[in-house]
């Protein structure tokens, strides 16, 4: 990869922009090795990747499986205390979502399943309900 880097930018007079002179040097970018010579080996020798979860990249790339990820959602124990809760305070879900802040539309997820469990929101909803909501594992 080719890239050009503008080396002594002079201007002549500080009013008039007419008068710059440029002197531009050819840098080739090139990947760096890492220091040391080796790093953390993964399964094929390279470099081991993972997600924030802790799964190996390779693993998910080389899935042959043509099947969608399964992901996280609220748990039925969750979806039926949560809306036990709003009823009880007398609060319809776009009532609740206003209080919270948040859109409707996320309270009616979490109600109907559909929204991946976030532990910060469920925190903040416990706080305007007033009792505990359970929570997805870490």
């Amino acid at each position: 990869v080719l890239a050009r880097r503008a080396r002594g930018c002079k201007q002549q007079d500080d009013n008039n922009m007419s008068h710059i002179a440029q002197d531009w040097d050819t840098v080739t970018l090139t990947k760096n090795a890492r220091p040391g010579g080796a790093g953390p080996q993964g399964p094929k020798g390279g470099t081991s990747k993972q997600t924030s979860a802790g799964v190996d990249i390779r693993k998910l790339e080389d899935d042959d499986s043509d099947a969608p990820m399964k992901l996280p959602t609220a748990s039925r124990e969750l979806r039926v205390a949560l809306s036990q809760a709003r009823t009880a305070k007398g609060l319809s879900q776009k009532d609740f979502a206003a209080k919270l802040m948040i859109p409707a539309k996320t309270i009616q997820e979490y109600e109907s399943g559909k929204a991946i469990p976030n532990n910060g929101l469920i925190a903040k909803m416990e706080r305007q309900l007033g009792c505990k909501l359970p929570r997805n594992s870490k």
